[in-house]
């Protein structure tokens, strides 16, 4: 396999944020990820992108047969055709200031072998030899992929015109399983937010997701984890079935934008440090089963493992993090996500929210409630989502029509599941609040625990359709998902900004004080940790103080780690590594307090001691 051009690419943001990236960067070798949740929206990009690209548009309705996989696959044949044309006008471009293929080689990372034949053409004096350069030049770049991601956790099931339930391969991830296996992509699907063993069983029907018998796959398959042990566990899944993952791709339980998945307490460097000193174990377990589920499927023998890619994505923001995590822990690649937000040539972001993103604080940016799916989700305060959910409230008619329901999930009042944002559920679950005649600030504690949930599904699609100017029949109100790393960024930013901060070349931050990464995830622990313990003082059990026990201790264990890693961060300044001493040990500090804060509370249970 051909070294990554990059050594970073472009996660997933919301359903709309990255969209359409690929079509804004795999020219230049950069990688990137679609999201396949919102069918509809990718119908309405297909749209804008066929009017754009003067190609013909045939609307694909909910009306037609397999409409969501029929939807995703056209999307993406659209994409990959736009991509090669656009790759293939920047091949033939000459090698001027500010023509195409210039820029591409000038992202380039300063270490890279493209990077440097291409500063040799340049210096070539000989003109025969220069054109023969340029023409090993040419032929030697290639496109980023088009990558697609699939949460799993959205597998809602779906009905016909008559209201029947549609067979398992018509639910919402299989669906978009099937629209990926059939488009012309080669490429990798992500699969993330843990384990759906209907969707990865799905997998083994398509041949494009096995190894030929070169060892070559045209697609791949890339699971985002939080820890080792999952990997292991869904890697052997994957393996008994012929499959093999190709990528394991680390992400930062709280320290990332969209849904914050917390550890138990398992904190970022340490998940890394195991993959790094396992990697080959890791390999070698699974090639093994692979083998053993190949000779049953009569496919053939791997005499050694396919490449396996391990990467990490969740708060990074200097040059020198990024390098020291691909050099300490062999990492093959970051993940840039939330900074790219403030880069209007790759994200979709209305220009409201965009103003909003770049003078977002630390306090601006904060860990809420509002996902139906239950689960933490970073937010920017006051969005347009926000905004509209509250004057809904303020109007006595709180909850979302929920025109796409791709998070229905609740049957608490119905037979068939239905969203906890929306007006329905909303409705009912106040009447029966109304019966329960509890006093002013209970109840309106309670009120505030089932209006607070917003419509994501379908206003994290917004800013895709203001930005395009695309026309809907149904107004969305822009939510927006970054990271707590914003903070650290204002500026408005090209692609090649972008770059050049991601490999060192200039700095992008702005003053406020940022702290080391493995430093702000440990906070947001320590903070998620207080919140979760504060929330159980009512209903203490023997069971939730061995979870908060055994959460503090991970904790410590990864504060112990982070005590003998910052001293060998040697490209960092004597200042630096100091500073992150002394933040883990007022992060150590703020751990202790906690737990001597609620001890008492947890001794009068008679449970088992916190400390």
């Amino acid at each position: 396999m051909a070294k990554q051009i990059h050594s970073f690419h472009i996660p997933v943001m919301g359903t709309a944020f990255s969209i359409d990236t690929p079509i804004k960067v795999a020219r230049y070798g950069i990688h990137s990820v679609i999201s396949l949740v919102d069918d509809t929206l990718i119908e309405q990009m297909r749209q804008f992108y066929c009017e754009k690209e003067g190609e013909h548009y045939t609307p694909i309705t909910k009306h037609d047969d397999d409409f969501r996989a029929r939807r995703i696959t056209a999307y993406l044949d659209l994409v990959n055709r736009i991509v090669q044309r656009q790759f293939e006008e920047l091949k033939n471009s000459p090698f001027e200031a500010g023509s195409e293929i210039t820029k591409y080689f000038e992202m380039l990372p300063e270490d890279s072998v493209l990077k440097a034949a291409w500063r040799h053409m340049l210096e070539c004096p000989d003109l025969k030899l220069k054109a023969d350069l340029q023409r090993n030049l040419r032929e030697s770049i290639r496109p980023g992929d088009i990558n697609v991601n699939i949460m799993t956790k959205l597998d809602r099931n779906n009905y016909d015109t008559q209201g029947a339930l549609l067979p398992a391969e018509f639910s919402d991830a299989l669906s978009a399983l099937r629209g990926y296996a059939a488009s012309s992509l080669r490429s990798a699907i992500v699969f993330s937010a843990g384990i759906n063993r209907r969707l990865y069983a799905y997998a083994e029907q398509f041949k494009d997701f096995y190894a030929d018998a070169t060892g070559d796959i045209k697609k791949k398959i890339i699971l985002k984890v939080s820890d080792f042990r999952s990997s292991i566990v869904q890697g052997k899944f994957f393996a008994k079935k012929g499959l093999w993952i190709s990528e394991y791709r680390v992400e930062s339980g709280l320290n990332c934008g969209g849904h914050a998945f917390a550890t138990d307490g398992y904190l970022m460097g340490p998940i890394l440090e195991e993959f790094r000193v396992k990697r080959q174990q890791l390999t070698d377990e699974l090639h093994h089963i692979y083998n053993e589920a190949l000779k049953l499927k009569n496919k053939g023998f791997f005499a050694k493992p396919h490449e396996v890619k391990i990467t990490a994505q969740g708060g990074i923001g200097t040059h020198n993090e990024d390098k020291f995590l691909r050099a300490h822990y062999g990492l093959n690649a970051t993940g840039w996500a939330t900074p790219f937000l403030l880069c209007p040539e790759v994200t979709n972001v209305d220009a409201i929210t965009l103003e909003k993103l770049s003078k977002a604080g630390e306090k601006d940016l904060y860990v809420s409630e509002v996902s139906p799916l239950g689960v933490p989700f970073n937010s920017i305060r006051d969005s347009l989502s926000d905004i509209e959910k509250n004057l809904k409230v303020m109007r006595g008619r709180p909850g979302s029509a929920c025109p796409k329901g791709h998070l229905v999930s609740n049957t608490e009042f119905t037979e068939e599941p239905i969203c906890t944002a929306s007006r329905q559920y909303q409705k009912l679950k106040i009447d029966q609040l109304n019966a329960l005649n509890l006093d002013e600030a209970e109840y309106k504690k309670h009120l505030e625990a089932i209006v607070v949930k917003a419509c994501i599904c379908h206003d994290l699609g917004q800013p895709a359709i203001v930005k395009n100017n695309i026309t809907t029949r149904v107004p969305g109100f822009t939510a927006v998902c970054p990271g707590p790393n914003l903070a650290y960024f204002s500026q408005i930013a090209t692609l090649k900004e972008m770059a050049d901060h991601i490999y060192g070349r200039i700095n992008l931050l702005n003053d406020t004080p940022r702290p080391n990464m493995f430093i702000k995830e440990l906070g947001m622990y320590v903070d998620y940790l207080k919140k979760d313990v504060a929330k159980s003082l009512r209903n203490i059990t023997d069971q939730k103080v061995k979870y908060f026990t055994e959460f503090k201790n991970n904790l410590l264990e990864g504060i112990e780690y982070y005590r003998k890693l910052f001293p060998q961060m040697v490209e960092e300044s004597l200042e630096y590594r100091t500073k992150a001493l002394n933040d883990l040990e007022a992060c150590h500090q703020r751990l202790l307090g906690l737990v001597e804060e609620f001890a008492e509370a947890f001794a009068t249970t008679g449970a088992l001691a916190v400390t």
